[in-house]
C-alpha cells in the first residue's frame, strides 16, 4: 500500500463550510474544493492510500466503487499535476 500524502510545502489551506480552500504557494493559485473533495484532501493530509480514499467516497457519499474509483483517480491526477502530492 502506498501512502498518498500532501505536500504541505507546496500548498496552504483551510476547511471552510465543509469546503477546502487552498493556495498552491508556487503558482500562487488559489481552489477550492466541494465536499467530497474536501472529505478526500482532510484524508491526504493526514496521510492514506487510493483504497482507503474510494472507501470513503463509498460510504460517505453512497457512491458504487467504480464510480469512486474514476472520482479518486481524477482527484489525485489533478494534484499531481499541480505538484500538491508529496513525492
Amino acid at each position: 500500500m502506498t501512502e498518498l500524502r500532501l505536500n504541505a510545502d507546496a500548498v496552504s489551506w483551510r476547511e471552510v463550510d465543509g469546503e477546502v480552500i487552498a493556495l498552491d504557494l508556487a503558482g500562487s493559485m488559489y481552489f477550492a474544493t466541494n465536499a467530497s473533495g474536501a472529505l478526500l484532501w482532510k484524508s491526504l493530509a493526514a496521510g492514506t492510500s487510493r483504497e482507503e480514499l474510494v472507501a470513503l467516497l463509498v460510504e460517505g457519499f453512497e457512491l458504487a466503487e467504480e464510480t469512486a474509483r474514476a472520482d479518486v483517480d481524477a482527484f489525485l491526477d489533478s494534484l499531481v499535476a499541480q505538484g500538491l502530492l508529496a513525492a
